[in-house]
């Protein structure tokens, strides 16, 4: 780079000297006195001109005849000229004129400085309009210029012109001159440009020169460094994962060792590779049926019914099926998997699961029953170990008794129901028949002693006394007709059935105790059929708006609401809520067995045998308390088509939790 500069500014400075000289003022003051001394020359001789003819214009005479006479008189003065006298634009005399046929005729114009020479084709008869010109133009004719000079003639108004003779070729050297000053003036004027298209040049020529050098250098050095891209290039390739690039180029001592050591590696790698595919396939084969292993293990924790979870060593949750997760955390959406066991169970019961965990590292497993969240579980810990007897963690299961206990309570009350329904049936009779019998002879007494007109207080006594035993006989009667119904209730006939409509027949029947009570009616209008028996499904209802009624008597806000739904899982629900005293966790424990009751008066079957109802139609009832008071039963009913699908399944069983 350093020459190539060097060369530029040697060049810059030449050329701008150069041009400082073509443009100097000796040169300048060279043009300009040419160009003045070719003015001069014209115009002196178009003076001289002028006064010849101002001379011959003094001496002409008056007459015609003496015209020619004085103008060959002038002949040595026109030094080889011509002379001629107009008179009313008309030629009246003339001295050596000179003839067409001599030449071609040419008026000429010996410009001022800056213009251009000019020739305009003309003919003898025009010389005076030529001669009157006031740009002193030349009469040219043939190869000879002439100046031209006027001058008039007083008083006759007579016009003389004179030619006299320019040196041969005067014309064309002043035009020659003259134009070489112009286009030296045109050159002067661009001089800037002139120096910046040299600048132009020299820039391309050094770029020109630049680029060849670095073009040569690239060429020369590519042809060193080229084996060592190739290599690079094969080593970009190898980390890129392409093992079965090698390298060609030829190279030799160092370079030829270095191509021959990577080509070398790159077959120990290929081979490498070859052999981590397999391992990774196997591997990969392997993941994939640990991965449906495990996804089959979940499959069958999902469907299993009891509460399963997996803890680690530390107690927490590894994972946790559906079931648990329902068990814990009713309809949430809580995820377990992660948490500690002592932040999912109620710190009261904590203590007996750890009685759990330590009998089962004595025994390998451990169970036990307990009553947890309102809910009645079997809980079984197993211990979990590897192989090589490791402790990797427990197997918690809890088991749902809830319901088989609640099924064995009211099959007991069953039981007992139609055994003490037969016990007291029997005797009611004749206790009844007896009464009668007492009342009938207690009136005959008492009309003996009012035909003998005796008082006595005895039959009247008697009588009070077989009222009394036979509205006790009655009442009796009533409980024990109530104990048949719960022992031997009709089974339902379940049919397609609009369940809207059956609500509103059920409302219908309590038409006049809702006066104070505000009935919200939140029925879907797109809701499916249900397989339900009307009548039985009623009967239902009716006992959960009686209760609910009755638990609003003594509340300031009394409403009713009753609303129905279609779930996403497909059970149709029906919700009954009041804003009444609510339920206890307690209550809602024994809310469905017979024979409890909270209210005052009934028996407390109404809502066993609604529950019996429900479960008849394989679905669920359950209370929870309400927002922000009250009291919510909500009925889960299967649709038409979900029941088909269970028609030959158990019937499920009843849950009544939170």
């Amino acid at each position: 780079l350093l020459p190539i500069a060097f060369m530029f500014a040697f060049s810059y400075l030449l050329m701008n000297r150069a041009v400082e000289r073509w443009f100097s003022q000796p040169v300048t003051q060279l043009r300009d006195d040419s160009n003045s001394l070719a003015v001069e020359l014209s115009r002196y001789a178009a003076a001289n001109a002028r006064a010849e003819a101002q001379a011959i214009a003094t001496s002409l005479p008056g007459n015609n005849k003496d015209l020619l006479k004085k103008l060959q008189e002038h002949e040595i003065t026109l030094q080889g000229g011509f002379a001629a006298v107009y008179r009313n634009n008309t030629l009246v005399a003339a001295v050596h004129l000179p003839q067409e046929q001599n030449g071609h005729v040419v008026i000429k114009q010996l410009l001022p400085e800056g213009s251009a020479a000019a020739e305009t084709s003309a003919s003898v008869s025009e010389l005076l309009q030529t001669a009157l010109r006031s740009d002193e133009p030349l009469y040219s004719v043939g190869n000879q210029d002439f100046a031209l000079g006027t001058a008039w003639v007083k008083p006759h108004g007579d016009i003389v012109v004179v030619g006299l003779p320019l040196p041969s070729g005067m014309s064309d050297t002043v035009s020659r001159i003259r134009t070489a000053a112009d286009t030296y003036w045109t050159l002067f004027r661009t001089r800037r440009s002139i120096r910046n298209q040299y600048m132009l040049l020299l820039l391309m020529i050094t770029g020109l020169a630049l680029f060849a050098s670095v073009w040569l250098g690239l060429h020369l050095s590519r042809q060193v460094t080229r084996p060592v891209e190739t290599l690079a290039d094969a080593m970009e390739d190898i980390a890129a994962g392409n093992y079965a690039r090698r390298v060609e180029a030829s190279a030799t001592e160092e370079l030829g060792e270095l191509v021959r050591s990577f080509n070398h590696m790159a077959t120990d790698l290929q081979s490498s590779r070859a052999q981590i595919t397999e391992s990774t396939q196997q591997l990969s084969l392997a993941n994939a049926a640990l991965e449906a292993r495990r996804k089959e293990l979940e499959t069958m924790l999902e469907t299993i019914p009891n509460g399963v979870v997996m803890l680690d060593i530390h107690q927490r949750a590894v994972l946790a099926n559906r079931a648990f997760s329902e068990m814990l955390d009713p309809g949430g959406q809580r995820a377990f998997t992660g948490l500690a066991l002592s932040s999912v169970i109620p710190a009261e019961h904590m203590p007996e699961f750890e009685r759990l965990f330590r009998r089962s590292h004595r025994m390998g497993s451990a169970s036990t029953e307990i009553e947890m969240m309102g809910l009645n579980l079997s809980i079984t810990v197993a211990l979990l170990e590897s192989a090589e007897r490791h402790h990797r963690g427990y197997v918690l299961v809890l088991e749902n008794a809830t319901e088989l206990l609640r099924a064995q309570r009211q099959s007991a009350w069953k039981e007992v129901a139609r055994r003490v329904a037969h016990e007291i049936k029997n005797p009611l009779t004749p206790i009844s028949l007896s009464a009668e019998q007492i009342q009938r002879h207690a009136g005959r007494i008492e009309t003996q002693l009012q035909g003998a007109h005796l008082e006595s207080p005895s039959p009247a006594v008697i009588r009070r006394s077989s009222d009394t035993i036979l509205s006790a006989v009655e009442s009796l009667r009533t409980l024990v007709d109530q104990f048949s119904s719960l022992a031997e209730f009709p089974m339902a006939r379940p049919r397609p059935a609009d369940l809207n409509t059956i609500v509103e027949n059920s409302l219908a029947l309590f038409a006049g105790r809702t006066q104070n009570v505000r009935i919200r009616q939140n029925l879907s209008p797109s809701l499916p059929l249900v397989l339900a028996d009307p009548e039985a499904l009623k009967r239902a209802l009716s006992n959960l708006i009686d209760n609910a009624l009755e638990a609003m008597q003594n509340q300031l806000l009394r409403e009713l609401r009753i609303c129905t739904s279609l779930l996403p899982s497909g059970m149709v629900e029906l919700v009954v809520e009041d804003t009444g005293t609510g339920v206890t966790d307690e209550m809602r424990e024994r809310l469905f067995l017979p024979y409890f009751s909270t209210k005052q008066r009934g028996t407390g079957l109404g809502l066993a045998i609604a529950a019996k109802i429900v479960q008849e139609h394989h679905g669920t009832i359950r209370a929870e308390n309400a927002t922000p008071v009250g009291a919510s039963f909500i009925i889960e009913l299967p649709s038409a088509s979900e029941s088909d699908n269970q028609a030959t399944q158990p019937n499920q069983q009843l849950t009544a939790s939170n």
